[in-house]
């Protein structure tokens, strides 16, 4: 008599499930999706700080006034852009920044002439506090910065 040595289909497919499930587990654990979105937080907060020293470098170089060409800071967040916005770009790029940072989602930046930061920028009138915001912040997370 030949005995036939090896695997059964029905012992094949259990350790195949089996597989399945620790690499479901696997992929959630790590959660590559919410990892991205950290990480462009990350970056999120990292710009929005850069912008924020760059608009106080400017105030303190103007005797504490920010000055721009553009005018003064809204009092409402208005979004940061060269067109439909308010236009920072040339108030703080090469003197303060090599270039304008934006936002990894929803920003683009080629020169002062075009660009969309994707951040928001106000002024408060009573305490002339300046705010410096990202709206398409990601896993309900708020990214402001006042000084």
């Amino acid at each position: 008599m030949i005995k036939k040595t090896g695997f059964t289909l029905i012992e094949l497919l259990i350790v195949i499930g089996i597989l399945a499930i620790l690499m479901g587990a696997v992929v959630v654990a790590i959660n590559p999706g919410r990892q991205f979105a950290q990480a462009r937080n990350a970056q999120r907060w990292a710009h929005i700080n850069s912008i924020s020293t760059a608009v106080y470098q400017n105030a303190v170089d103007n005797q504490g006034t920010f000055t721009c060409a553009a005018g003064a800071i809204p009092a409402a967040a208005t979004i940061m852009k060269a067109t439909g916005g308010y236009n920072i770009c040339s108030c703080l790029v090469s003197t303060y920044l090599a270039s304008l940072p934006y936002d990894p989602s929803t920003g683009n930046y080629t020169s002062c002439t075009s660009y969309d930061s994707g951040y928001q920028i106000f002024q408060d009138a009573t305490t002339n506090r300046i705010t410096i915001l990202a709206p398409s912040a990601e896993l309900g997370e708020t990214i402001s910065i006042t000084r």
